[in-house]
């Protein structure tokens, strides 16, 4: 059958391959697929191959907490050789799908859904060709052919009906390899293999912070079990003056893996297209940030939680958020940090959810696709004020991490420093930084570290960043944005905040990172037109309108929005 329409998936990471899922299920053979990958193999991108792990990285959701592919975890691993599994040292017998797993290992699984869903199409004659170590330098839209076209880095060139970019995560370098001892993230974590005799400063306390200090620990001293099989952490000879000190928003901890009891409700969470329709027509244009929050949040506690909901029901956004922050804010963090790690066990145990916790995982999720119809004030809310609390609360952090950081703390070798929005570090060319914060009483503070690891997690990329320039110089995608629902409150934030303008139509926006896209992630020119040949599911440059990055369910939810679109066009 003659292929009426080529399509390519740029980038063959987890969002490739559930961009490639949903084209294989859809059953049709009207098109062929293409798809582009830099590193040498499918499916692990780089959360979960060399480029962001090492052995001692492992996953922060179970099998069953993920969505659904070809084969489960767990009969995945029942089909692996001795050799495989002895490394990683995983008993297949013991093994189940709500055990976490080394990150590496969950790339292998990833690639193996990858080859099975490349079968699937082979045997329903879906034409698909992989092309293996070719990086994407540019693509260049051509609205009068109805075509785009792919540059790569050996120059080849390739034209498409479509082009879906699922290039993942991305760590650009501002000051690495030119300053010493200067890390502008802490991946690949290979470079981080290194010995040190003197304070190490990590920016940042989530989960990428984590990968680093799990990493710089191992080649600094050594765990152990102590006679009551509880772990410590020995400091080798030669690094005898190592430490790490973190620095962190409010000198807040991450919380800890607990059990969910449903893992797959974030599926039903998201808003439908009528529900914020209504909304948006009762309040101005704009969705309201406070019916998502009641919605998605307050009223699941009515049914199952009751007694909860009782203490919350009246609650704003705000005052929820100050009553749970102050009461972290109040505990010595790895005091708070011990104490949820108990919890988080019992939890697991029992089978009983920490239930708050898991409806703000909710939350987070179901107002990431609609976020770009807040209004510009609710984004300011947020970005101040929930946002900081679901970064925090929503991390999961495995509990073999939380019994490495309890032990590094316990020996004098991990400490953490609460500092304020002013954080700041200042690169030396003599090697490390410079970092400035003012501190809980108020104090101006600044140490040199030789050492600096900027650990926040993947950064919000602007406009400006994306690295296909010929989208920015040809103004196929504009920068992402939000409006004013006052014109007033715009007026009054112009003179205070450097990311508000005022533009020609006389309105006042929010300049929010990365690029505009709609509902169903196809980008949108400088006057809102949306595009039908290009696609961006890139994390990094939507966070203006997707703020909450959710692994492999933003993957699937995401992917399911563009076979959507993609599908439903006629492929005529």
């Amino acid at each position: 059958m003659k292929n009426l329409k080529n399509i390519a998936i740029l980038g063959g990471g987890p969002s490739g391959l559930f961009m490639f899922k949903r084209l294989v299920e859809s059953g049709r053979t009207d098109f062929s697929v293409d798809i582009y990958e830099k590193s040498d193999e499918l499916g692990a991108g780089m959360p979960y191959s060399k480029a962001g792990a090492n052995a001692e990285h492992i996953t922060n959701v179970s099998g069953n907490e993920i969505p659904e592919l070809v084969t489960s975890v767990e009969e995945w691993i029942k089909t692996l050789p001795e050799d495989i599994l002895t490394p990683f040292r995983i008993d297949p017998d013991k093994f189940n799908d709500y055990k976490v797993m080394p990150r590496l290992l969950f790339g292998k699984y990833l690639a193996a859904q990858f080859d099975k869903l490349k079968s699937q199409a082979d045997a329903i004659g879906l034409s698909v060709e992989i092309f293996l170590g070719k990086e994407v330098i540019d693509i260049i839209d051509y609205p009068d052919k109805n075509t785009v076209k792919i540059k790569l880095s050996d120059k080849s060139e390739f034209e498409y009906d479509n082009a879906i970019i699922c290039t993942g995560h991305r760590w650009p370098k501002k000051f690495e390899g030119k300053i010493p001892g200067y890390f502008d993230s802490p991946y690949p974590p290979s470079k981080l293999r290194f010995k040190v005799n003197h304070p190490v400063a990590v920016k940042g306390s989530s989960l990428t912070a984590i990968d680093g200090i799990r990493t710089l620990a191992r080649h600094n001293g050594e765990f152990k079990l102590d006679q009551n099989e509880k772990l410590i952490f020995e400091l080798a000879a030669d690094s005898e003056l190592f430490k790490i000190v973190m620095h962190s928003r409010n000198g807040m901890l991450p919380a800890i893996r607990f059990h969910l009891e449903d893992p797959h409700l974030l599926k039903d969470s998201i808003l439908s297209k009528e529900e914020v329709t209504q909304n948006k027509a009762e309040n101005d244009g704009f969705l309201s940030l406070d019916y998502v929050f009641d919605k998605n949040f307050k009223q699941l506690f009515k049914d199952k939680r009751p007694e909860f909901y009782s203490v919350i029901k009246d609650l704003s956004m705000e005052d929820f958020v100050t009553v749970v922050m102050n009461k972290r804010a109040h505990s010595e963090p790895f005091k708070l940090f011990e104490a949820e790690y108990i919890e988080a066990e019992e939890s697991i145990e029992k089978e009983e959810s920490i239930y708050w916790k898991e409806l703000l995982a909710v939350l987070s999720f179901a107002m990431n696709y609609p976020a770009k119809y807040f209004s510009a004030e609710d984004m300011l809310r947020l970005q101040k004020t929930l946002m900081p609390l679901i970064s925090i609360v929503i991390a999961f952090v495995p509990q073999s991490s939380v019994e490495e950081m309890m032990a590094l703390h316990e020996a004098g070798v991990l400490e953490i420093i609460a500092v304020g929005s002013d954080g700041e570090e200042e690169p030396q060319q003599k090697g490390g930084a410079i970092y400035r914060f003012t501190d809980e009483n108020g104090v101006e503070q600044a140490t040199y570290y030789e050492t600096f690891i900027d650990c926040v997690g993947q950064p919000h990329l602007s406009f400006k960043d994306l690295p296909y320039q010929s989208l920015v110089e040809q103004k196929t995608v504009s920068p992402a944005r939000i409006q004013f629902k006052n014109n007033e409150a715009g007026s009054k934030e112009v003179d205070v905040n450097d990311k508000v303008e005022r533009l020609d139509d006389k309105n006042y926006y929010l300049n929010v990172p990365g690029i505009a896209i709609n509902d169903h992630f196809q980008v949108l020119d400088k006057f809102n037109a949306l595009n039908e040949r290009i696609y961006m599911m890139a994390v990094p440059y939507i966070g203006g309108y997707n703020p909450d990055y959710s692994g492999l369910d933003f993957c699937e939810a995401a992917s399911e929005r563009i076979s959507n679109a993609l599908l439903n066009t006629d492929l005529s």
